[in-house]
């Protein structure tokens, strides 16, 4: 009896114990990501933390996936453009004849038809001085001219088509004046090398012009470096350095609205420090009536006279503004001392004239004309070959 009661004392007291260590163990705490999500509810609406879970039409495909990060690639710059070898400049208005011939075809065409006519009288003559006169020849050369073909068709009485051109051909040339020095100087002189300076208004063609005569040069030859002296349009150096990156010469360019003058010295000792042959300093266009500008201009040439002298000073006239060409021309020549003149666009106009009369009134040579927007379509301006074209003489 007393035994039965020790042993069920004793399987209670271990019953008690064993309950006790139960109750003493913790409870494993519940992570996070074991948590049962609750279907639709959105981030933050209930408990610090809790977890936004997409429904599942939304949840479909969009398992977010770490991505590597993508390799970082450098930018690779654009080829440089091949360099080009420009034809010399020897013959180029002969190749371009046919074309300088069919822009001016009506002025010649028109003086041979009337001075072959079979009856040279007085309206007769004074047509022939009008179409001098429209043609931009200038009412004094007009005059000079059709009084000495007056003249000479009297004495010699003839009518003869062959004839009437020679005496034609023979006064234009009389009075475009073969026997000026139309050689553009662009040879270095000692260890300097000689400076082209391209001046003229807005849109006649400045910047084409400069690209246009590095052509030239490399293609006789010679060597260049281009100074983009136009700091007021971006466009101008950006244009400037294609030109040059094509015929392998050197730009010097500064950040829009630097000093002009800067520039253009910059280019000069660069050309030094190269032993480049010539330096070509393309300038802004500027209206010739602004003093201002103009006076730049004049600073400009000063600068770079203090580096080299400055060899050339090409003044650029669009052929088809005709008589506002010349005053253009003559503000620029008092201003800067022009030694040539750069006729662009002669191709498009019937008034090749201009080229006597900007002759006559400035004594300064016309020496390049444009004849096209191709790069090789500038040559240097032979009395000979223009009148010839005119004429159309074999």
């Amino acid at each position: 009896m007393d035994y039965t009661i020790v042993v069920i004392v004793i399987f209670i007291v271990a019953l008690v114990a064993v309950g006790g260590a139960l109750l003493v163990v913790p409870r494993r705490q519940v992570g996070p990501a074991e948590k049962k999500p609750e279907v639709g509810r959105p981030e933050g609406s209930s408990g610090e933390g809790a977890t936004a879970v997409l429904e599942p039409e939304e949840a479909e495909g969009a398992t977010a996936v770490a991505e590597p990060e993508a390799p970082v690639v450098e930018p690779v710059p654009p080829p440089a453009p091949p360099i080009e070898m420009p034809p010399p400049s020897a013959g180029r208005l002969v190749r371009l004849r046919a074309r300088l011939a069919q822009s001016q075809n009506v002025f010649g065409r028109s003086l041979l038809s009337l001075l072959a006519s079979d009856r040279l009288d007085e309206d007769t003559w004074e047509e022939i001085e009008e179409i001098l006169i429209t043609a931009d020849v200038g009412v004094t050369s007009a005059t000079q001219i059709t009084e000495g073909l007056r003249t000479r068709v009297r004495v010699l009485g003839t009518r003869d088509a062959d004839e009437v051109r020679k005496l034609l051909r023979s006064e234009l040339l009389a009075h475009i004046n073969p026997d000026l020095d139309r050689s553009v100087r662009t040879e270095p002189h000692g260890d300097r090398p000689a400076v082209v300076m391209v001046v003229g208004v807005n849109g006649v063609g400045k910047t084409t012009t400069a690209g246009k005569l590095a052509r030239v040069i490399v293609g006789d030859g010679g060597s260049v470096v281009l100074g983009a002296a136009d700091t007021f349009r971006a466009a101008a150096a950006e244009q400037l350095q294609t030109w040059g990156e094509r015929v392998g010469a050197s730009v010097v360019r500064k950040e829009e609205g630097a000093d002009p003058a800067s520039v253009a010295f910059d280019a000069v000792t660069r050309g030094i420090e190269e032993g480049a042959g010539t330096v070509i300093v393309d300038t802004a266009g500027r209206l010739h009536t602004k003093t201002g500008l103009m006076d730049e201009l004049g600073k400009v040439k000063r600068v770079v006279e203090k580096k080299s002298q400055v060899d050339e000073v090409l003044l650029v006239l669009d052929a088809t503004t005709g008589q506002n060409g010349l005053r253009q021309a003559r503000v620029f020549a008092e201003v800067v001392n022009v030694t040539g003149i750069v006729l662009t666009k002669m191709d498009g106009t019937a008034k090749g004239g201009i080229i006597i009369q900007v002759q006559r009134e400035l004594g300064v040579p016309v020496k390049l004309v444009g004849l096209g927007e191709g790069p090789d379509d500038l040559a240097p301006f032979d009395p000979e070959a223009f009148v010839d074209a005119i004429l159309e003489t074999p």
